[in-house]
């Protein structure tokens, strides 16, 4: 796969856009779906070549359990109605997160359409499920122990978790991380946006990206040119 941007996205506001509209808010989360679908479709075209979803996290469990089971049912009938389309738009689908607290019909989901993506090279598609960033790094940290030799390295680390993410937006109005992704998020561009999940769309995704565009990546480091020579030399006069 060629080397793009890597976008992640908070999926927020699903429960209270359907609320405001005097619904349930399984139905905000039906209308997320959709969204999904629309971004999905959206991303390639605006040089997006991976991209990674918060659809529920390690908290989530504390939700009302009527709620989680419709959202666990959601997610298996999502995977399951999907895949082929993924498929057919070279989408490779995978699932970041916990495995073992999840359903059995849900796992099962998962991996038939792990299995059905695989070979999609256009985009690459995470799900985070069950997922917590803490639990990651600390997963990541302890398999690194054990397995080199020389010791823990941000490398060898980094190879157990997700690829850096280049840009992240959060919908629904909140402005922070909800325990995602926080190690690959390091020098992320940031955009938070009030437009709830479900009226999102792929001209907020093409507004987002026009954003990172326009941003000065450093990464701590000073562009060429930025210094002028004088002063340059001045500071290594002070230095003496």
């Amino acid at each position: 796969m060629q080397q793009g941007i890597h976008a992640a996205i908070i999926m927020d506001g699903n429960g209270r856009w359907a609320q405001e509209r005097g619904l349930p808010r399984i139905a905000g989360h039906r209308a997320g779906a959709d969204t999904v679908r629309r971004v999905v479709k959206a991303s390639p075209e605006l040089d997006i070549t991976g991209l990674t979803l918060y659809a529920f996290s390690s908290d989530n469990w504390r939700r009302p359990e009527a709620e989680v089971t419709t959202l666990m049912n959601l997610l298996s009938r999502y995977l399951r109605s999907e895949a082929n389309e993924l498929r057919d738009s070279g989408v490779r689908l995978s699932i970041i997160g916990r495995r073992d607290r999840l359903p059995a019909n849900v796992i099962e989901a998962i991996e038939w359409a792990e299995m059905r993506t695989f070979s999609g090279r256009r985009l690459h598609l995470r799900v985070a499920v069950d997922y917590s960033a803490r639990d990651a790094i600390l997963s990541a940290a302890m398999s690194a122990a054990m397995s080199v030799k020389e010791g823990m390295s941000r490398e060898s680390i980094s190879q157990s978790l997700a690829p850096d993410v280049d840009l992240l937006i959060r919908t629904g109005g909140e402005q922070r991380l909800s325990d995602f992704l926080l190690w690959e998020c390091a020098y992320a561009e940031l955009i938070f946006t009030p437009r709830m999940w479900p009226d999102f769309d792929g001209a907020d995704l093409r507004r987002a990206v026009e954003e990172f565009r326009r941003r000065e990546r450093r990464f701590g480091t000073v562009p060429a040119g930025w210094v002028p020579a004088r002063e340059v030399n001045e500071s290594a006069r002070w230095l003496r």
